[in-house]
C-alpha cells in the first residue's frame, strides 16, 4: 500500500505564493522531489525557495525513533508540510501502485537526496528528463552507503558532492556536476554533513539552471576510480 498526504495548511506569505506564481510561468518544471532525512533538507527548500514546481514530494514512511520508539514523521515530510505540499510515502517505490501514482504525476524531472530505496528502472524512465541525485561525495569515489563517515576515517583530506544521474546501478550514473569541500581538522561527521547538505543544494539550483538553458553535459564516471 502507498500512503498518501496533503500536507497541513503552511504559513506562507502573500509575497511567497505571488512569487511562486510567477516563477511557474517561467519554463516551469514538474518536479518530484525524493527524500527521507535531514540531508535532504537543504535541498528541497531551495527548490521551495527558488519557486520550482513540486507536484509531489516521496519519503520514506513514518518510523519508530528514539528510546521511547515514537512513530515521527522525516524530515523531509515535516517540511513538506509547512509549505502544504503533497506527500506520498510507499513501502516500495517498484510497487504497482506507487508506479502508477507516479506516472500520474506526469513529472518532467525528480530529485533523489538521501532517499533510502533502490529505484527500478521502469520508475527510472518515467520523467522527461530522468532523474538526478544529490550524493555526498566526489564519485566515482565512495559510491553506497555513508559517504561521509568513510572519507573522515580513511583520512581524506576533501570530499565534495555530486550531481549525478540516476540509472539502476549503485551510484553510477553519469555526473552533471561536482563541487569540492576541505575536511577541516577539527570536522566530525555531523559538521561535514550539515556542509556538504547546503553545498549540494546550491549545487542542486544550478544543475536546473543548467538543465533550463540546455547546457547538461553528462560525463561517465571512470570504473577504475570506483570505490
Amino acid at each position: 500500500m502507498i500512503a498518501v498526504d496533503r500536507a497541513l495548511p503552511g504559513s506562507i506569505s502573500h509575497d511567497t505564493r505571488i512569487f511562486f506564481s510567477m516563477r511557474e510561468s517561467m519554463n516551469s518544471l514538474r518536479i518530484v522531489f525524493f527524500g527521507t532525512p535531514e540531508f535532504a533538507v537543504p535541498s528541497l527548500q531551495e527548490l521551495i525557495g527558488r519557486g520550482e514546481q513540486i507536484a509531489a514530494v516521496v519519503t520514506q514512511p513514518d518510523r519508530p525513533v528514539g528510546r521511547g520508539q515514537q512513530v515521527k514523521p522525516s524530515p523531509v515530510k515535516e517540511v513538506a508540510y509547512k509549505y502544504n505540499l503533497p506527500v506520498l510515502q510507499p513501502e516500495r517505490v517498484r510497487a504497482p501502485d506507487f508506479l502508477e501514482a507516479f506516472r500520474e504525476l506526469k513529472p518532467d524531472l525528480a530529485v533523489v537526496v538521501a532517499f533510502g530505496q533502490i529505484f527500478p528502472q521502469t520508475l527510472l524512465e518515467i520523467p522527461r528528463h530522468g532523474f538526478i541525485n544529490v550524493h555526498s561525495s566526489l564519485l566515482p569515489a565512495y559510491r553506497g552507503a555513508a559517504p561521509i563517515n568513510r572519507a573522515i576515517i580513511n583520512g581524506e583530506a576533501e570530499t565534495g558532492v555530486t550531481i549525478m544521474q540516476l540509472d539502476a546501478g549503485m551510484d553510477t550514473g553519469a555526473i552533471l556536476l561536482q563541487d569540492q569541500m576541505p575536511i577541516l581538522p577539527e570536522d566530525t561527521a555531523q559538521t561535514l554533513h550539515d556542509r556538504l547538505a547546503v553545498l549540494g543544494a546550491k549545487l542542486l539550483g544550478k544543475a536546473l539552471d543548467q538543465l533550463r538553458d540546455g547546457a547538461w553535459e553528462p560525463v561517465a564516471q571512470d570504473e577504475a576510480r570506483a570505490t
